[in-house]
């Protein structure tokens, strides 16, 4: 029973940080186009960059995506795939 608590709280604290309109927004944009940058997130979401980062460092920190730098900028992509696979399911009908 023990492991099974263990996962069940592995798979809640991956939901919270989803659990954010711009966070689900971000990963919904990520799995959409195969991964980006901060920039091309700002204008699409109409937000300060600041909010975007903030946003984009929960999302590392669950372990949902990752970025690999390019000269100064970063593209970010999701890394999870059981992440991609909720996205993909939740938006199935949009």
């Amino acid at each position: 029973m023990d492991m099974d608590l263990k996962i069940h709280t592995e798979l809640a604290e991956l939901l919270k940080a989803l659990a954010h309109p711009v966070r689900l927004c971000i990963v919904r944009g990520l799995v959409e186009n195969g991964g980006c940058n901060v920039s091309h997130m700002q204008s699409c979401l109409d937000a300060p960059q600041s909010t975007i980062s903030q946003h984009l460092q929960k999302l590392r920190a669950a372990g949902i995506v990752s970025g690999i730098r390019n000269g100064l900028e970063i593209n970010y992509h999701v890394c999870d795939p059981r992440v991609i696979q909720l996205v993909r399911s939740l938006f199935a009908e949009h």
